[in-house]
């Protein structure tokens, strides 16, 4: 079952890369840590907690092979992976089209954050990660969580108080959901980047969250094991909340099931519906006419809504891969990323 899994996200939920599969590379054996110095870059790598417990790694790569001055003061960029992601994302690809290196290579302190479960985040204070408590999570928590302990990490630890952020997929969800939510965190954010960004699923195309609803009353069966180990780890109950949204325009809360479980989360006994109506981060986006999961209907609802959108672009044959590992990403998304930058300091 799990290869037609892995065929479904690979080829069906992301898209046919634009590229070619040839001979294994020696990266494909090593972590994050080896592959950023394979490639001739200063790598770092901390553990930080989170308010409920959770323990995820951090990658950093303060400076480039051509900006090497390790003394100077460099703005900090923040990457966040999308859904059954990982930090690797960001350097995967050749130096030349790996948007971590890339950053690096610009004069950039590049920071990559691991949502909890994943392969690099998989870690607990006291929950132990074969247990039902560890796993019961969605990107709520990833939003509530993880991204404001990662983001206050790096804050402190490089004295910036303001940070670019470039999010994928869920990567974008998770943003939306703790810059419209938590103040202290969207003050944080120079320019929100959001790449193949997901709001709402109500006209997805995506297979795996459509087969995830159709499933969504037996999916605990044995998809937490799947889920829980490849292709880089999320929860079951994550898979849940995403399929609970496959027919609605609005973003909410994971529903727990019940009006007395959720009373006991949210206060309330129905799940609250996220707006990013007041989020006052300057934002701006890309998207892609042949995404299947964040549809270009989805993505038009979305930017209606953003009071910030200060730039956006949809490319015609790009998917939801494509701004990870498309082989012209550097000249579709990622110059022009810098370009912002620079003009936003």
């Amino acid at each position: 079952m799990w290869c037609l899994f892995l065929v479904i996200y690979f080829f069906l939920i992301l898209g046919n890369i634009h590229g070619a599969f040839g001979h294994q590379n020696p990266e494909a054996n090593m972590n994050i840590s080896q592959i950023i110095s394979y490639w001739g870059y200063p790598d770092e790598e901390y553990n930080i907690v989170t308010e409920d417990g959770y323990i995820l790694c951090l990658y950093r790569i303060p400076y480039g092979k051509t900006n090497n001055n390790n003394s100077a003061r460099r703005l900090v960029v923040y990457l966040q992976h999308g859904l059954l992601s990982s930090a690797s994302n960001w350097v995967s690809n050749l130096p030349n089209n790996s948007l971590g290196f890339i950053l690096a290579d610009a004069g950039y302190d590049v920071w990559m954050g691991n949502s909890r479960g994943n392969t690099w985040s998989r870690k607990h204070m006291y929950l132990q990660t074969d247990s039902q408590e560890f796993w019961a999570f969605s990107f709520d928590e990833m939003a509530k969580y993880d991204l404001p302990a990662s983001i206050d990490f790096i804050v402190k630890r490089t004295g910036q108080e303001e940070i670019f952020y470039i999010g994928h997929s869920q990567g974008t969800t998770i943003a939306f959901i703790a810059f419209s939510t938590i103040p202290k965190i969207a003050k944080r954010i120079k320019v929100f980047f959001a790449l193949a960004p997901v709001f709402s699923v109500a006209h997805t195309k995506s297979p795996l969250i459509k087969m995830a609803y159709t499933l969504k009353s037996i999916i605990k069966s044995r998809l937490d094991v799947y889920f829980s180990h490849n292709p880089s780890g999320t929860s079951v109950q994550n898979m849940v909340h995403w399929s609970q949204l496959l027919y609605s325009t609005h973003l909410k809360a994971f529903d727990w099931g019940s009006p007395h479980l959720n009373l006991a989360h949210f206060n309330q006994t129905t799940s609250p519906s996220y707006s990013i109506a007041g989020m006052n981060v300057p934002t701006a986006t890309w998207n892609g006419e042949r995404d299947l999961l964040a549809d270009p209907e989805d993505v038009k609802i979305l930017q209606s809504q953003i009071t910030k959108l200060i730039y956006q672009k949809t490319i015609s044959y790009y998917n939801h891969i494509d701004f990870l590992f498309g082989l012209d990403v550097y000249y579709q998304v990622y110059r022009e990323i810098i370009d912002i930058i620079q003009d936003n300091l």
